[in-house]
């Protein structure tokens, strides 16, 4: 899955709200706002509630952005509940509010070339080399549709909400303003016009 192209649509059973199952499609949210969807790689690990309550942690700043925040992971929607109703002390997600999509064929993470592990055909059987699960990757997806970021971290590696935060400030000034952001940019700083700045009296102002 590349930068700049459409994201996948798909449809799979979900937790909503911390505690609804149901089935939810990507494209029912897509339109007329922001998606950060986020895998993870699996239900009751370390790294990853940690992730989750993060996220949960700064959901009213998407949210005041227009930003739907949607996790994945290659567990069924069974696990995702079960693990919604533990505490945080004991290491569950108890709390998280926004959609939690399961992914148990793994066609979801497979479409998003995120899915961890492979298939490896043998003379008389099918076999898998590594773990099926999903890598700790992101996408931030406009409007349209469309990719604008994605990262992907390898299993250990947790992220940075803040900087996921940024990520969209700096988008959505882009397609307000249509202004480019620097390095280290943050929302309420100068962005660089390519149409009304010349590049050597941008770089003078010290960026």
């Amino acid at each position: 899955m590349k930068v700049g192209q459409r994201a996948p649509d798909f449809e799979a059973m979900a937790v909503l709200h911390g505690k609804d199952i149901a089935r939810f499609r990507l494209a029912d949210v897509l339109g007329g706002q922001h998606v950060v969807l986020f895998f993870y790689p699996k239900d009751f690990t370390f790294v990853c509630p940690t992730e989750l309550h993060a996220f949960q942690k700064k959901l009213p700043e998407f949210e005041r952005r227009g930003v739907a925040l949607i996790a994945c992971s290659t567990d069924t929607e069974y696990s995702h509940w079960a693990w919604l109703q533990m505490p945080r002390e004991q290491g569950g997600i108890r709390g998280i509010t926004y959609p939690i999509v399961a992914d148990t064929n793994k066609t979801i993470a497979e479409s998003y070339d995120v899915l961890a592990g492979e298939y490896v055909d043998g003379e008389d059987s099918v076999a898998v080399r590594g773990e099926l699960v999903a890598l700790r990757a992101l996408f931030l997806i406009d409007r349209k549709g469309i990719v604008q970021h994605s990262t992907v971290n390898n299993l250990p590696i947790g992220r940075n909400v803040d900087e996921v935060l940024r990520l969209v400030d700096a988008l959505q000034f882009f397609e307000t303003n249509g202004e480019v952001c620097p390095a280290n940019w943050h929302a309420g700083q100068p962005a660089f016009s390519p149409t009304r700045d010349g590049v050597n009296a941008y770089l003078a102002n010290g960026h």
